[in-house]
């Protein structure tokens, strides 16, 4: 499922070709992809020119004129890939589920094989109340290590649900949660309260190590994530733990293990995360090392 790094890099290439473009007809092929009666999509979208695109948490929300947003949530499989000519043969998307014809020819494809993804369109008010209810991005400066350990302090739940907890903290999901654990050398089933204050330093730096290094790949592609130009993305390779069960660890060479928290797959080398630890336990000069290809699967 795309999560922050994905979702932050599809709004940097579309940066760079919608803005100024003017929706010129929406084309809904797939209504159970849309949060709102397709009438009232179509009728507050057409005629309304893009002004910026922007990320809240794992949404790629894209500002018109007149105070209406188009949000995007990708769910598992969506793709939102612009054109500049409406494309035939094989670069046309093969499961369109909302067409965006554009000023100047250019087309906006919403494409989601399993349709788990959302896209609405709202006021300002309407997403300045929906959004509300997001965590702090751990991207932003303004969020202090203090505010995260304040929070974990307070919750009974494992440390790694605690990081998909979208209230509790914006964009991280499964795959960039195991992977700063990781690094921060804190199991994914501590009890998000146990952390002392130099843990959660240690974990917030990690987590914002890992989503830049992501974002820097092009996000992370199990299988389907492609970005706005239709490129995969290469962190997969970088992966230390996500999905890599009984591989060897690139640290220490103990095995990785597979745990269930939650009903949802957890990853860890029990050797670099143990049961106590106070702040990393993996030495700075291996964090960067040159990193193998991993066996790539859904989990």
């Amino acid at each position: 499922m795309p999560e922050l790094p994905e979702a932050e890099t599809i709004v940097r290439g579309l940066r760079l070709t919608i803005p100024g473009k003017r929706i010129e007809r929406v084309l809904v092929l797939k209504p159970d992809i849309l949060r709102q009666p397709g009438p009232e999509f179509r009728a507050r979208l057409r005629g309304r020119t893009v002004e910026s695109v922007e990320r809240r948490a794992k949404n790629i929300v894209i500002g018109l004129d007149a105070g209406v947003v188009l949000v995007v949530n990708l769910g598992m499989t969506g793709r939102l890939r612009p054109f500049p000519r409406p494309p035939r043969g094989p670069a046309r998307p093969s499961h369109p589920a909302v067409r965006f014809a554009l000023s100047g020819g250019g087309v906006l494809f919403y494409d989601d094989v399993r349709r788990f993804g959302r896209v609405e369109a709202l006021t300002v008010a309407e997403w300045t109340t929906r959004s509300a209810g997001f965590g702090p991005e751990p991207l932003e400066s303004s969020y202090t290590a203090e505010e995260l350990h304040q929070a974990c302090l307070k919750s009974r739940s494992p440390i790694r649900s605690w990081l998909l907890d979208q209230k509790r903290i914006a964009g991280v999901g499964n795959i960039y949660a195991n992977e700063a654990l990781f690094l921060a050398g804190v199991r994914p089933d501590r009890p998000a309260r146990t952390l002392v204050y130099r843990e959660a330093q240690t974990l917030l730096g990690s987590l914002r190590e890992v989503l830049e290094r992501a974002i820097a790949a092009g996000g992370t592609t199990l299988r389907d994530y492609r970005d706005s130009s239709g490129r995969e993305g290469s962190f997969g390779r970088e992966l230390s733990v996500y999905g890599r069960e009984n591989e060897p660890c690139r640290n220490c060479g103990a095995g990785i293990e597979r745990i269930v928290i939650s009903n949802r797959s957890a990853f860890l080398c029990a050797t670099c995360q143990p049961e106590e630890t106070i702040g990393s336990s993996v030495p700075d000069d291996k964090r960067r090392r040159p990193l193998q290809t991993p066996r790539i699967g859904e989990f």
